[in-house]
């Protein structure tokens, strides 16, 4: 895949979080183990569920590190030797990482049946448009025109 470079542009300064963002997608798209699923659940929850077969609960760390989920599995070694004639059933460490949208945070994570749920909620968005009340002030400042303002009020 060739690396997508936004350049030296004057008119792009700022832009390098993109260009990380675009980096970190680009290189776990490749992934393919272990497979998974995310579904919306409700207007603002998502689930993503990645079939884990074979791991235990110790054998998985979840993270988010600057806004992307990264699920980490290694099973511990076993004790004792077995002797496979086939081996289907994948025994490797692996790394998916998912890149979060902005106000989309981790509500939790469960195991059951060889599958990780990790839900996601977002939350509503903070108001941008703050409305600022105007009060009614009769003196505006220590300067001459607030010390006119107040004599004429006393002669009044």
């Amino acid at each position: 895949m060739t690396k997508l470079n936004f350049g030296g542009s004057p008119y792009l300064l700022g832009f390098e979080q993109l260009e990380r963002l675009v980096e970190r997608t680009a290189k776990t798209a490749g992934e393919g183990y272990p497979p998974f699923n995310i579904e919306a659940v409700a207007d603002n929850a998502y689930r993503i569920t990645l079939a884990v077969a074979g791991f235990r609960e110790d054998d998985v760390a979840i993270t988010v590190e600057d806004r992307q989920l990264v699920i980490r599995g290694r099973q511990a070694e076993e004790e004792t030797q077995r002797v496979f004639l086939h081996r289907g059933i994948a025994a490797r460490a692996f790394q998916r990482s998912f890149v979060l949208a902005e106000r989309v945070e981790v509500a939790g994570a469960t195991m059951e049946h060889g599958l990780l749920h990790i839900d996601l909620r977002r939350s509503a968005p903070e108001a941008v448009v703050q409305r600022i009340p105007i009060s009614r002030s009769r003196v505006v400042h220590d300067g001459p025109v607030a010390k006119d303002v107040a004599r004429k009020e006393q002669t009044e």
